[in-house]
């Protein structure tokens, strides 16, 4: 791990995944929703239970047999499991009316207080930024709706497209899209065998994993806490 933080991150283009990265689940609304059919747990709960669900359903296996539409599901589950909160009928009709609910608004409606500066600063550096993101057709009117939209260059919504990463022609069609070239482009995301399998299958010169909570200790792949981590990761190499 310590070659990949360490070896220079020379870049024109970056890429972003949305969901994990750019914005987030709003757990108060989840919690809410819970509430209402009768299920008790707090957003601060579900969302410190989130990072392990994700690195759970972050296997080849997993990522291979399912799709973005399935995975959105299992997370879900996973994550009221992690929470302690034991799946029912009612943690269902709650999950039900938050899936009608992402299907119209998108769901992952909280942006970090970090990522706006964040973005500025890669602006600052020259980068073109893409979002490049596994999402419902919806994901233009949630940046939009979090004025997200004026501080990227290109939005690439997978349903838009009919292809999901790990795909890697979700990637190319992001080169193409956006006038970049492989060698000198990089992809940040927060899923391995989505984000940096995706990205290495496409040619990309790297796939960085956002990893805030330390799970991926063994990853062979550039790690970093933060988008400011990276972001001075790539001031350095300038």
């Amino acid at each position: 791990m310590s070659g990949w933080a360490t070896a220079p991150l020379t870049i024109g283009t970056l890429c972003l995944d949305a969901g994990g990265v750019l914005c987030h689940p709003s757990w108060a609304r989840v919690s809410a929703a819970l509430a209402t059919a009768g299920v008790d747990v707090s957003a601060e709960a579900l969302a410190a239970a989130e990072p392990m669900a994700k690195r759970d359903i972050d296997h080849v296996a997993v990522i291979r047999a399912t799709d973005d539409v399935k995975r959105g599901w299992l997370y879900f589950n996973t994550v009221l499991e992690y929470a302690a909160v034991p799946l029912s009928d009612a943690t269902d009709a709650a999950l039900s009316v938050m899936r009608d609910y992402h299907g119209v608004h998108n769901l992952w409606e909280y942006v970090p207080g970090d990522v706006k500066p964040a973005l500025a600063r890669f602006r600052a550096l020259g980068l073109t930024l893409v979002v490049v993101s596994n999402a419902n057709g919806r994901l233009r009117h949630l940046f939009d709706r979090l004025e997200l939209t004026g501080y990227v260059d290109v939005v690439l919504d997978s349903h838009e497209w009919a292809v999901e990463k790990p795909d890697p022609r979700l990637f190319h069609i992001a080169l193409e899209q956006s006038g970049s070239r492989p060698e000198t482009t990089a992809h940040v995301g927060d899923l391995f065998h989505v984000d940096v399998t995706g990205a290495r299958a496409a040619g990309l010169r790297e796939g960085v994993l956002l990893d805030p909570t330390g799970l991926y200790p063994d990853a062979d792949c550039r790690r970093v806490r933060t988008l400011a981590e990276l972001a001075s990761q790539i001031e350095v190499a300038r």
